[in-house]
């Protein structure tokens, strides 16, 4: 199976967003109102887009938002690469730290990456949320913890 990763534009992010996170809701309740300024990557199967993620950069920060893949492709492992590919990619731009707000239901899928929960939670929709960070290694430092 072929699988790659490319930088899209956040129209393409669109149907995913919606299909696999807030299906029962109109399809513009998943667009986010700074959508243009984010970078959006998607990973294909085969050519076919079934997941995708989106990054906004404040100074030496990253947030990851929407990330989704579609529900009959959840499970196998497509996520996982893609949200891997989206750490290395901060990592080599110098961000000191990447975090996302993740459904409580779902962090400890997040912890699998090396995010930990903060004390911060909020609550959007009816679903519960708490913010995960991780704070990456500089330039030359290991990021083996021991």
């Amino acid at each position: 199976m072929e699988i790659k990763i490319q930088e899209i534009g956040y129209q393409d992010t669109l149907q995913i967003r919606h299909e696999a996170m807030w299906p029962d809701k109109a399809l513009a309740y998943v667009r986010l109102p700074n959508d243009e300024m984010g970078r959006h990557y998607a990973l294909f199967l085969q050519n076919q887009l079934i997941s995708v993620i989106s990054l906004f950069k404040e100074g030496r920060s990253m947030q990851f938002r929407k990330f989704a893949t579609l529900p009959e492709f959840q499970g196998k492992g497509y996520g996982t690469a893609l949200l891997r590919y989206i750490i290395q990619l901060a990592e080599g731009e110098e961000i000191d730290r990447i975090w996302c707000n993740a459904r409580i239901q779902k962090s400890s899928y997040y912890l699998r990456f090396g995010l930990r929960e903060t004390q911060e939670r909020f609550e959007k929709g009816g679903i519960h949320f708490v913010i995960m960070e991780k704070y990456l290694p500089k330039k030359g430092e290991s990021s083996f913890t021991g």
